[in-house]
């Protein structure tokens, strides 16, 4: 997020966001490329056509992205077009000399459900689609940021608009989360969103902590956040037919069956956590666990393998 650090280093000099000049904003992205990062988000679709398509549409939640805000913020207080669009060239000379990825941020995402696929989100898709193809065009890689907030039945919609108006550039999507009313549970909204947005082709991932809307996350909060966005990525997968994927759900199948726990505890996504959760409640009988014990179905049957009617 060069923007973010060219915003740090106006206000150590005195400046406010609104005073950074193209130079400055330049003069960051340049100097993290020759850092050697490996990709930039850079929030160049938020055009002064955008903002103003932002004013008529009349939105909840207005901006919620950071540089999208601040972005909206140097056009309105500059009345000039984003330097980032403007000269989108100067950009992609400094990719192309330095083999650096660049992200597309969604400066207009939806920051509530009821502000998802409108009128400003997808005119900044539509931009962002014209400039990925000129970043193609240049031998620049790129990939499109998505959506954060959007209801289940428009996932699918927003998945293939995205590949449509961006040539099949990569999706990276938010989430997204599917309701804002579950703040603390944040991690799982984002999850089921993130599960049907890869799904339905979705390429790439945000993780969201169960401390999104809330604080600054702890690391229990980033590891949790981690683990539900894997477990929406393997659901996915499997939905897609990925055989690694299949391979797996069918290899826990087997140890579940041969009530082999250490196989499961191995096979699953979060290993220290089954690993903990089974030895917090420990059965009398080994084979089983505590939620059917004597009478558990795989045991019971286990025991008629060879039997006929």
């Amino acid at each position: 997020m060069p923007l973010y650090q060219a915003a740090i280093e106006a206000a150590k000099n005195g400046k406010k966001i609104v005073d950074m000049t193209a130079d400055d904003m330049f003069r960051v992205i340049e100097q993290q490329a020759e850092d050697g990062i490996d990709f930039a988000t850079v929030h160049c679709g938020m055009t002064r056509e955008a903002a103003q398509r932002l004013k008529n549409q009349g939105r909840i939640m207005s901006v919620v992205s950071r540089g999208g805000s601040f972005t909206v913020a140097w056009m309105i207080h500059n009345k000039r077009e984003n330097p980032l669009y403007e000269q989108y060239d100067r950009l992609l000379d400094i990719a192309a000399a330095y083999d650096m990825t660049l992200s597309l941020g969604d400066g207009m995402r939806p920051g509530c459900i009821a502000d998802a696929t409108d009128r400003c989100q997808i005119q900044e898709l539509i931009t962002l689609g014209e400039l990925a193809q000129r970043a193609m065009e240049r031998g620049v890689q790129v990939m499109i940021e998505g959506p954060g907030h959007v209801p289940i039945d428009q996932i699918a919609t927003n998945m293939q608009l995205q590949k449509r108006l961006c040539n099949g550039a990569p999706f990276y999507v938010l989430g997204p989360l599917v309701t804002d009313s579950a703040p603390g549970y944040d991690h799982i909204t984002s999850a089921i969103g993130g599960a049907i947005a890869a799904m339905h082709g979705a390429d790439y991932l945000c993780y969201v902590t169960p401390a999104e809307h809330l604080r600054l996350p702890t690391l229990e909060d980033v590891r949790e956040g981690v683990i539900a966005s894997k477990i929406a990525a393997h659901a996915a997968d499997i939905a897609k037919g990925n055989k690694r994927a299949l391979e797996r759900d069918i290899t826990m199948a087997k140890y579940r069956k041969a009530l082999d726990w250490e196989g499961q505890i191995k096979t699953s996504l979060d290993p220290d956590c089954a690993r903990a959760m089974r030895d917090s409640r420990k059965p009398t009988d080994s084979d089983v666990c505590t939620m059917c014990g004597e009478f558990c179905a795989i045991k019971v049957l286990n025991k008629e393998e060879n039997w006929d009617l």
